[in-house]
């Protein structure tokens, strides 16, 4: 399977649940919703990018705890889910609804460089997690004093652009906010 920028990352396979081949997965999706009957994924090996993944029709779908329970044609027995286990799921993003302004796919923004209006260049981002009020981008950079991390919540009084095709996210930071680290 050929990927190209258009496929996403939006979960990982967490566990099994009963004997079927359920699927536990934990969604970076914003919506449970996003696993919809019908839907082709990918799972495939995180760590092996030459890794071409097995394509899979989820057939059944539901919420379970923090996650979703997904039901993949062709994996019926608890011995073919639990070889998935471990796997990150990934879909064709051609298949979601188009973002609304001012929201990025979080794969998106990895990579990206950090500059803030006062302070200058902080780094790059390297991953993001969420929070009960924002997604915090982290962001770290290698100085002579080591590496540094700052964690920046993805909020409009923090973040003033982002801008995928110069690979820039501009920030404005508290004075201070940063110091303490550089």
């Amino acid at each position: 399977m050929e990927f190209s920028d258009t496929w996403l990352t939006i979960g990982k396979v967490t566990g099994v649940h009963g004997l079927g081949g359920n699927l536990k997965v934990w969604s970076w999706a914003q919506s449970p919703d996003t696993f919809t009957k019908g839907l082709a994924v990918v799972l495939k090996n995180e760590d092996a990018p030459q890794d071409p993944g097995r394509e899979y029709i989820i057939i059944k779908t539901g919420r379970y705890k923090k996650g979703v329970l997904l039901t993949l044609e062709g994996v019926s027995t608890r011995e073919a889910s639990e070889s998935l286990v471990g796997k990150i799921v990934l879909i064709d993003k051609t298949n979601l609804p188009d973002l609304d302004e001012d929201t990025w796919y979080w794969q998106d923004l990895i990579g990206l460089t950090v500059v803030d209006i006062c302070e200058g260049e902080l780094g790059k981002v390297v991953q993001l997690f969420p929070t009960g009020a924002d997604d915090i981008l982290v962001v770290t950079d290698e100085t002579p004093q080591g590496k540094q991390e700052v964690l920046i919540p993805m909020n409009a009084a923090f973040v003033k652009d982002v801008n995928l095709d110069t690979g820039v996210i501009t920030t404005e930071l508290p004075e201070g906010f940063v110091t303490d680290l550089f």
